[in-house]
């Protein structure tokens, strides 16, 4: 088993680039099942995630070949169009496999794909996928544990994705995908607004799709017979910039982000602001596009507490709570974390009470007492993000931290040791007995 080995107390500086964004990559790439014409994203990260649906996607005859190394460019190619199982093997190990589930069924009439797994951050039914797929004429049974899906041909309807903690965001990918190749007009009402939607709905609509109203709650779907191929670049990934910003903030560091989607950080940027993280545009290195800006992050020495509480977006991003909750250890005073979206999404807390931490949870808040300083000590990533925050407070700890598990980041993060490295940080990867 892998580890990483921090020895903290080093302030970042330097820049980094964001890569692609590996949850829209994740979903880009199932949406490819809607046509057997090539596909090219371009900017997909290389992580275990993005291998894994490569994987799945190969086993659907539909397989992805790496087209340019430098612009992490990926095309789509049709071997069978008749397969139309997703594997056990294979789903169990990320959640956003499901996405593979509408494409199959509004493209080629039938659809199973085993039940997903994926970080263990507390439940995530997929009942929401099926009310919606439902909706559109689907027969939907549940066999051995694989979803079975059947269609003659979808037709469009009103759906609502509204769910007890919000919407959707794989739920509406999935009916977004879906609809684009059924009959008549679809209105998806509770819609995700997350940027991820946007940039599928962007690379459906260059595929030939009719769709207006990403990224708002309600989004229309005009159905079309067939969809076409496409070159589609991946949107910068949102979560892996806010975690470069809450790493450079907690090592008191001063970090250039270059390729930072600011348009899709708004709320992150304003907790970081409250808190005394100061995210300056460069107006010189900067495009227009506010989805690629170079920006600037430094800190101040004393870091104000602050409520937070986790939303669909555009509020706080759940992916980034763990991170966000291991700056305000440091901060001077009380926090609140509220987490809306994952109530459950707290198995990070002891490993950072372990680093000296003052943290008490009370349901699905966390009341965060700053402290002078974390001590290194070993810990166990729980999660993906998890993962990352322990990171981050391994990087600002005094001593060494041993963070056991990261198999975990390596689904969401691209040599993240190799990236910190480069900005300065003393973090090494190492293997360790199981």
């Amino acid at each position: 088993m892998e580890a990483f080995v921090v020895r903290g107390g080093r302030r970042l500086r330097g820049s980094v680039r964001i890569n692609g964004a590996k949850n829209s990559s994740l979903i880009l790439m199932a949406a490819a099942l809607l046509t057997d014409e090539p596909v090219t994203l371009r900017g997909v990260p290389r992580l275990r995630d993005t291998n894994n649906m490569t994987a799945l996607l190969e086993t659907l005859g539909r397989g992805f070949a790496v087209q340019d190394n430098a612009e992490q460019a990926m095309t789509a190619r049709t071997d069978d169009p008749s397969r139309c199982t997703a594997h056990y093997d294979i789903v169990r190990t990320m959640r956003a496999s499901i996405c593979v589930l509408g494409p199959l069924l509004a493209k080629r009439g039938e659809a199973r794909v085993s039940m997903p797994g994926g970080c263990n951050i507390g439940d995530r039914p997929v009942d929401l996928h099926l009310h919606g797929l439902r909706a559109l004429g689907a027969r939907i049974d549940l066999e051995e544990g694989y979803i079975v899906a059947r269609t003659d041909r979808l037709r469009g309807t009103r759906v609502f994705l509204g769910g007890p903690f919000g919407s959707t965001v794989l739920g509406t990918a999935n009916v977004m995908s879906a609809a684009t190749l059924a009959a008549g007009t679809t209105v998806i009402e509770s819609a995700a607004c997350e940027p991820e939607i946007e940039d599928l709905a962007a690379l459906l609509t260059s595929m030939g799709a009719r769709i207006t109203g990403a990224g708002s709650p309600r989004i229309t779907v005009e159905g079309v017979d067939e969809l076409t191929g496409a070159d589609h670049q991946v949107m910068p990934d949102r979560i892996e910039a806010g975690t470069f910003m809450l790493a450079a903030a907690i090592t008191n560091g001063e970090v250039t982000i270059e390729n930072c989607p600011v348009d899709a950080l708004t709320a992150t940027l304003d907790r970081l602001s409250a808190v005394g993280v100061e995210v300056e545009s460069d107006p010189a290195a900067s495009p227009q596009d506010r989805m690629r800006q170079t920006v600037r992050v430094a800190s101040h020495r004393r870091l104000e507490p602050v409520q937070v509480v986790t939303q669909p977006h555009p509020g706080f991003p759940t992916d980034l709570q763990a991170q966000l909750m291991a700056l305000l250890c440091l901060a001077d005073g009380n926090s609140i974390i509220t987490e809306k979206i994952f109530p459950d999404r707290f198995l990070h807390v002891a490993e950072l009470s372990r680093m000296g931490a003052d943290l008490t949870r009370n349901g699905p808040s966390v009341l965060v007492s700053g402290v002078k300083k974390l001590i290194g000590a070993p810990v166990m990533a729980s999660d993906l993000r998890a993962s990352a925050g322990l990171v981050l407070a391994g990087l600002a700890a005094q001593g060494t931290t041993l963070i056991n598990r990261v198999y975990h980041l390596d689904r969401g993060y691209e040599s993240m040791e190799v990236t910190l490295r480069g900005l300065g940080a003393d973090i090494e990867r190492v293997s360790v007995p199981t």
